[in-house]
């Protein structure tokens, strides 16, 4: 899954024949493996820890000259990760993985700042040093770089602002997707009150119409009775009418 978090860091001392890894730091606090395949240029096959995936790359892929200090960055990117790293002329590389939204700027931020440090405390010992042999002694200033560095926002201005405006921009969306949610809402509304009003409209044309029948329904009745009545007396006064 995509983020912007710190994964590992790597001190290499380039080579001619490939690379020594002499120092690392895993800041994902667990063995993490990833499903990358061999033809990946981030990573050197499936289920290599993130350590040997930044090595086998960089020495696929080395950095470029560094000139008089420390450069010649590279950034290497993966659907999930990154790998940033970057070397001095004389062949010690810093690379560090990250999360895919981790800011690259950000992260040669890091890798300038870890070099000198790295180069004022074991400067001397790196030249020679076997495989691994500085991880212990470098592990107090690599994971405090990792950690200073975790939180992107808190070591670049812009990208502290740039999550100000994320924040900003969610609350709008937040805020949009609610007018759209009321919006609906009374729309609802006005359209059950219609149909309501419609409603209503076809109730009282039925009851005028149903009140017609019934008046014509009774006059018929009252017009039926009184012929009743008027052959009734004709049937009695008619004969009596006619014997006298």
């Amino acid at each position: 899954m995509a983020d912007n978090k710190l994964r590992c860091v790597v001190v290499l001392r380039l080579e001619s024949s490939g690379s020594t890894m002499i120092a690392k730091y895993d800041h994902a606090a667990q063995y993490e493996t990833h499903s990358g395949t061999g033809t990946s240029k981030l990573y050197g096959g499936r289920d290599k820890d993130f350590a040997g995936a930044i090595q086998e790359a960089v020495s696929k892929d080395p950095p470029g000259s560094g000139g008089n200090g420390f450069g010649g960055f590279k950034v290497v990117q993966s659907d999930i990760h990154q790998l940033v790293y970057g070397a001095d002329e004389s062949g010690i590389c810093i690379a560090v993985i990250t999360g895919i939204r981790y800011p690259s700027r950000v992260a040669i931020k890091m890798l300038q700042e870890l070099y000198t440090q790295f180069q004022d405390r074991f400067g001397g010992d790196a030249a020679m040093a076997p495989t691994n042999s500085l991880t212990k002694k470098a592990k107090e200033l690599l994971s405090g770089e990792c950690k200073k560095y975790e939180d992107p926002s808190n070591v670049d201005k812009a990208q502290k602002v740039l999550g100000q405006v994320d924040v900003v921009k969610g609350q709008m969306q937040d805020n949009i997707a609610g007018m759209l949610k009321n919006t609906e809402r009374a729309e609802s509304l006005a359209e059950k009150s219609d149909q309501l009003n419609e409603q209503a409209s076809v109730f009282k044309k039925k009851a005028v119409d149903l009140k017609k029948q019934m008046r014509w329904k009774n006059l018929k009745m009252t017009i039926i009775l009184v012929l009743v009545i008027i052959g009734a007396i004709l049937i009695i006064v008619v004969p009596l009418v006619v014997k006298k």
